[in-house]
C-alpha cells in the first residue's frame, strides 16, 4: 500500500515547515531511510527521510513552500504503475490539531494539565533522546521558554514548552531514549503542590502509545502492558536489546544508512557492550573494532606482550666506568646488541648458528647485525641486510615510557628508560617464539642489562 510523506513536526511549537529542496523527484525509486527532502526550521535545516521502499510521487508542494505540520506533501508507491496514477493529485488540508488530541497520562497521581510528547525529529525516527531539561519540576515557564534538549544523529534541538503554565511533572530523565509520541512532561495552569520527578521506567506515562489489555467484567484493574523493548533507557542493560537474533537495534536513520553502506553491522556494538540508540559517532566507535575472523581461522589478534623494569644503576656504571678506562662514551646500543642476541641464542638448541638482530632508533632507518654477542666490542654489521631473527628497539634516549605497537614481521625487544629504570618488553606472535622461548629471552635480557660487567666477562 502507498506510503504518506507528511510534514514532520520539528519541534513542540512548530505549526509549519519550509521546504528547503526535494533530494528526489517524481517517479524516482526510493529506499527506505534514504533522504528525499531538506525541511527548515528556526534552528537547523534537516533531511527528511523515505519510511518504506518504493517510488516517490503525489508531491504537492514545491521549494520554498511553507506547509503545515502533519499536511501530506508527497507519496511512496510501490510499483511505477501506482506512482503513475497518483500522479500530482491534491491532497486535502491537513486536520486540525486540538490540543485536547494530546495523549493524556494514564497515571491517577499526576496532575492535571497540557501533556509535553516527544517530538518526532524526523520522518524515520523512534526514539528521541534527552540530553538535558531546562526547567525543573515547579518551574514556571512561557510557551516559548526552552523546556529540554533532545539529541538527534545531526544535532541538538531544543524543545519549546508550548503552554504557558507550571512544570508540574518530568517524567522521563536526562539520558532516556523516549519513544516518539510518549508523554515526557505536563505542564499545569496552576503551580502544583507537589511537582513529581522521575523516569520513563517507572512511569506508567510514557507507555500511553501502548493499548491495554481489554478488563474482563469483574476482574481488578490490570496495569497496562510494559513499555515496548525498543524504548530503553540509556542506563538499561545494552546487551538486553539486539542481543537477540530477531529483536531490533536502536540506531538513528542516519546511524543505520550509513552502517548499511560501509558495510558496518550494528550488531558488533551491541556485543561489545555500547548502549543504544546508536548514533552517527558511534560508527567510529565501530570501525575500530577489530575484525571478527571465520569460525575455525586463527585470531589476527595483537602481538603477545610481555614486560619488565630493570635499574638503571648497572648500565650506568658500566658506561662510566668505560669511559674512565678508554677515554672514549660507550654507546649503549653496542652493549644492548650483544645482549639481546645472547639471549636469543641461550633460548634455541642449536647455539652455534648465525643471528641477526635489527637495530632501530628514533630518526633512523633500520640496521642489521651479525652475530653482535661474538664480535664485541663493535658489533659487524650484515652487509647483505638479512631479515633480522629479533628487532631491537632502543628508545632509551626518548621521552616515551611505554610502547606497544602492531605486529611486526619479528620478534621485538623494546628498551625506553624511566627515570632510574629502563622499560624493557618483548612482543611477538606465537608462531615466532614459544612461550617458554619468549620468557628466556626477556629473562636473559634483563638480568645482563642488570648486571652488564658480570655478564661480558
Amino acid at each position: 500500500m502507498p506510503h504518506d510523506v507528511i510534514m514532520p513536526a520539528l519541534g513542540m511549537a512548530q505549526d509549519t515547515g519550509k521546504i528547503v529542496s526535494w533530494l528526489k523527484n517524481a517517479g524516482d525509486p526510493v529506499k527506505a531511510g534514504e533522504a528525499i527532502m531538506e525541511v527548515e526550521t528556526d534552528k537547523a535545516t534537516m533531511e527528511v527521510e523515505a519510511q518504506a521502499d518504493g517510488y516517490l510521487s503525489g508531491i504537492t508542494a514545491n521549494a520554498g513552500d511553507d506547509v503545515p505540520v502533519g499536511q501530506v506533501v508527497a507519496t511512496i508507491s510501490e510499483s511505477t504503475e501506482g506512482a503513475e496514477s497518483a500522479g500530482t493529485g491534491e491532497t486535502g488540508p491537513a486536520p486540525a490539531k486540538h490540543e485536547d488530541q494530546a495523549p493524556e497520562p494514564a497515571d491517577d497521581d499526576l496532575p492535571e494539565g497540557q501533556s509535553v510528547i516527544m517530538p518526532a525529529l524526523g520522518m524515520a525516527q523512534d526514539t528521541g533522546l534527552i540530553v538535558s531539561w531546562r526547567k525543573a519540576p515547579g518551574d514556571a515557564v512561557s510557551a516559548g521558554d526552552v523546556l529540554l534538549e533532545v539529541e538527534t544523529d545531526k544535532s541538538v534541538m531544543e524543545v519549546e514548552a508550548g503552554h504557558d503554565g507550571f512544570v508540574a511533572a518530568i517524567l522521563a530523565e536526562a539520558q532516556e531514549a523516549v519513544p516518539v509520541g510518549s508523554v515526557i512532561a505536563i505542564i499545569s495552569a496552576k503551580a502544583p503542590e507537589k511537582p513529581i520527578m522521575r523516569g520513563m521506567v517507572s512511569s506508567p506515562a510514557s507507555r500511553t502509545k501502548a493499548t491495554p489489555e481489554p478488563v474482563q467484567s469483574g476482574e481488578p484493574d490490570t496495569e497496562l502492558p510494559p513499555e515496548p523493548a525498543k524504548a530503553v533507557s540509556k542506563r538499561s542493560s545494552p546487551k538486553s536489546i539486539g542481543a537477540q537474533g530477531g529483536e531490533r537495534i536502536l540506531a538513528s536513520p542516519k546511524a543505520r544508512r550509513l552502517a548499511h553502506e560501509q558495510g558496518l553491522d550494528l550488531k558488533r556494538l551491541v556485543e561489545e557492550g555500547h548502549e543504544q540508540p546508536f548514533h552517527v559517532a558511534d560508527l567510529d566507535t565501530l570501525r575500530a573494532l577489530p575484525p571478527v575472523m571465520p569460525a575455525g581461522q586463527p585470531s589476527a589478534s595483537l602481538p603477545l606482550h610481555l614486560a619488565a623494569r630493570v635499574p638503571a644503576s648497572g648500565c650506568d656504571d658500566f658506561a662510566r666506568w668505560f669511559r674512565q678506562d678508554t677515554g672514549n662514551e660507550l654507546d649503549p646500543a653496542r652493549l644492548w646488541l650483544s645482549f639481546a642476541a645472547a639471549a636469543l641464542r641461550q633460548s634455541r638448541t642449536d647455539t652455534t648458528e648465525s643471528l641477526a638482530i635489527g637495530l632501530e632508533k628514533p630518526g633512523a632507518e633500520r640496521s642489521s647485525h651479525r652475530d653482535p654477542d661474538i664480535s664485541l666490542p663493535e658489533p659487524e654489521s650484515a652487509e647483505d641486510d638479512p631479515t633480522p631473527d629479533l628487532i631491537l628497539r632502543d628508545f632509551s634516549d626518548s621521552m616515551l615510557t611505554a610502547m606497544r605497537l602492531g605486529p611486526a614481521e619479528r620478534p621485538v625487544l623494546t628498551v625506553l628508560r624511566d627515570g632510574e629504570r629502563f622499560s624493557v618488553s618483548l612482543d611477538f606472535q606465537p608462531g615466532d617464539l614459544s612461550e617458554t622461548e619468549a620468557v628466556r629471552i626477556l629473562t636473559g635480557f634483563a638480568e645482563r642489562l642488570q648486571e652488564p660487567l658480570h655478564h661480558i666477562l
